[in-house]
């Protein structure tokens, strides 16, 4: 394994370092609701389509590259929400469509979401399937060429501004997670209905609200492969989620990392600059520790998942090391910089807020222990 970057790749990391901080962020401004100039910006600049062919408008990067660039992304963008929207677009909306969609449904949705001209969502997480993903009580039952998706799911991100979801439901209940079916909904199907919009404490620009599916009439041309391939298909966008959506952590790690160092080194208590406290300079070389050991777990699961390697329990301790290093550095930044830290304008708490859910979503960090464990013999 070498992660050493060529000219090229360190030139597309810069040019998409400085589209973030130059053209995405407002200073002193969060932003709490989406922005579609803002969408449309990062579909110029390719964001959307990373990893989508370029048959289909999109760059064709592989897992390594993907997340050295949204990395990037993360780096320099200021509006986490942002970031995560076009993550949860591509890893979780347009990935399955790549893997198993058929070429008709490639050729007519594609275009559009590598472009950023639609918006895509995920429609897994139900009221009572959480952790339990497979526990799925929405069910898609055979009518004709059609089928009629019917049951709730609660909390969809990007579900109030999307144009396309990927919903997974069951079309064979005795088959438990081998019953379980993919399928793509245009946001205009009848019987498909959008909740009301769901207030949260981070990532605040990414909109999310639950979906209802009341008998909604889907062609079985817009299933996902197989029946009975969801659990496969939803595992996969795991594999892309886990690896390459949680390397824009790694970004606001590296900007949060950045900013506590010039803090230290210009915050002067008691006649010396605070990083000459070894109380201080402890946490910050913690933090830097944190965010290099969470760097190469990720870096090696994307490798290994590029490689054609479906390593489990690579990809799982990247995503545990980096939820876990955003969270606690977020403290320590915050701890570091006393009152500035806790006052808004300094954007921390920000990031603390907007690091907490990585503990929750694609997985909790319990689920994550559960599954090293698992794949250590346990």
């Amino acid at each position: 394994m070498d992660f050493s970057w060529t000219e090229a790749q360190e030139a597309l990391y810069k040019q998409i370092l400085d589209f973030a901080r130059d053209t995405l962020n407002r200073t002193g401004q969060e932003h709490t609701l989406f922005s579609k100039d803002h969408w449309s910006l990062t579909g110029r600049e390719g964001l959307p389509g990373l990893s989508i062919p370029p048959e289909y408008g999109g760059r064709g990067f592989k897992s390594l590259d993907t997340a050295h660039l949204v990395e990037a992304f993360g780096r320099g963008c200021h509006d986490m929400g942002l970031v995560f929207s076009v993550a949860a677009h591509l890893f979780a909306c347009a990935m399955p469509i790549v893997e198993f969609g058929s070429p008709e449904i490639k050729a007519r949705v594609l275009p559009n979401l590598a472009q950023a001209e639609w918006v895509g969502a995920n429609a897994i997480t139900e009221p009572e399937a959480g952790s339990d993903v497979f526990a799925l009580k929405t069910t898609a039952v055979r009518d004709g060429s059609d089928y009629l998706l019917s049951g709730v799911k609660s909390y969809v991100t990007n579900g109030p501004i999307a144009d396309l979801f990927v919903v997974y439901a069951t079309t064979n209940p005795a088959n438990g997670y081998l019953g379980i079916s993919g399928f793509i909904v245009e946001k205009d199907r009848p019987g498909l209905r959008l909740g009301q919009q769901i207030s949260k404490m981070g990532v605040t620009s990414t909109p999310a609200c639950p979906v209802y599916l009341e008998e909604c009439r889907v062609p079985a041309t817009n299933r996902l492969g197989a029946e009975g391939q969801g659990a496969l298909i939803f595992k996969s966008s795991m594999q892309w989620e886990r690896a390459c959506l949680f390397a824009a952590y790694l970004g606001m790690l590296d900007r949060q990392l950045e900013q506590t160092v010039a803090y230290a080194r210009t915050r002067r208590q008691f006649g010396k600059s605070i990083g000459k406290n070894q109380a201080i300079s402890h946490r910050v070389a913690d933090m830097k520790l944190r965010l290099e050991a969470a760097r190469l777990l990720l870096y090696r699961a994307c490798w290994l998942f590029d490689q054609g390697k479906f390593s489990i329990l690579d990809i799982s301790l990247a995503k545990l090391a980096v939820s876990e290093a955003a969270v606690q550095s977020s403290l320590d930044a915050i701890q570091i910089h006393g009152s500035t830290g806790f006052n808004t304008e300094a954007g921390l708490e920000r990031m603390l807020r907007d690091a907490i859910p990585s503990r929750i979503f694609s997985g909790t960090s319990e689920m994550q222990r559960d599954i090293i464990a698992r794949e250590l013999g346990l």
